[in-house]
């Protein structure tokens, strides 16, 4: 059975922009993460909830396609698509899409980490399960 992604709604503001008035190349990263922060927030409470149970997500490897421009005050969605849990890490495929057109695609690992030694942990079960209803 495969999930859904999870899709959250941006528009492009006017700073987000360069000369070209298009959307400036560093800037997708941003919505990447934003879309991440939105996911963990529906799916674990969000980043304040995980602090508190001692758990911290760090990125760890990204990777992204620019395919179509996007332009100021252009309406888009970030997918984000759980490919893979390993023992401390998860892989997310990521899409940017307006009007059904691929803007950019792209990867982002994240290492699961105790904030306060900064090393690797295991990804709890229950985290498991809540990031399992967007692995397609």
């Amino acid at each position: 059975m495969m999930g859904e992604p999870f899709r959250h709604r941006l528009r492009v503001r006017y700073h987000e922009c360069d000369p070209q008035a298009i959307v400036f190349n560093a800037n997708y990263l941003a919505y990447f993460d934003l879309a991440v922060t939105e996911m963990w927030r529906e799916t674990l409470g969000g980043l304040q909830a995980m602090f508190e149970r001692g758990l911290d997500f760090v990125v760890a490897e990204v990777r992204i396609r620019y395919r179509a421009p996007l332009r100021f005050d252009d309406e888009f969605d970030v997918c984000l698509a759980v490919a893979e849990m390993r023992t401390t890490a998860v892989r997310t495929e990521v899409t940017v899409e307006r009007d059904g057109v691929i803007a950019a695609e792209g990867e982002l690992r994240h290492v699961l980490i105790d904030p306060g030694s900064g090393e690797k942990t295991p990804i709890p079960d229950d985290v498991r399960e809540a990031l399992g209803r967007y692995v397609l």
